[in-house]
């Protein structure tokens, strides 16, 4: 079954995350912080990543975001957020931002899964 890497400093958000998606028959890693993220992807190779917009800085999940992407990692992106509520700003996918969806947090379980099925689908090129 795919790998999901979850990588946020919200604790409750990886847990019920990483909840939902194992009873879905995923396995899943998680981290807490850039750092933590960054090493878990490139060691792991996920399927997928999970990845918070703000984290220890406000901008840390389009940073590494990017970081992913200029080292060639081409695996599906889902951005977490509640940017948007808290700026009133609206992102999508750019070069600036380069991930594969966003969702809005707080996600119902069926978002999420259908989101993950979504673009893991699209890795595999279904």
């Amino acid at each position: 079954m795919a790998l999901i890497a979850i990588i946020d400093d919200d604790k409750d958000i990886v847990e019920t995350t990483g909840v939902v998606l194992k009873s879905a028959g995923y396995e899943v890693a998680a981290a807490f912080n850039p750092g933590q993220g960054y090493a878990l992807v490139k060691e792991k190779s996920p399927d997928l990543i999970i990845l918070d917009v703000m984290m220890d800085e406000p901008d840390d999940g389009f940073f590494l975001a990017q970081k992913f992407r200029k080292e060639g990692i081409k695996t599906p992106i889902l951005m977490y957020t509640s940017i948007s509520k808290a700026t009133g700003l609206e992102f999508g996918k750019s070069e600036l931002v380069p991930v594969d969806d966003f969702v809005e947090k707080p996600i119902s379980p069926e978002e999420l899964l259908q989101k993950v099925d979504k673009l893991l689908k699209s890795k595999r090129g279904e």
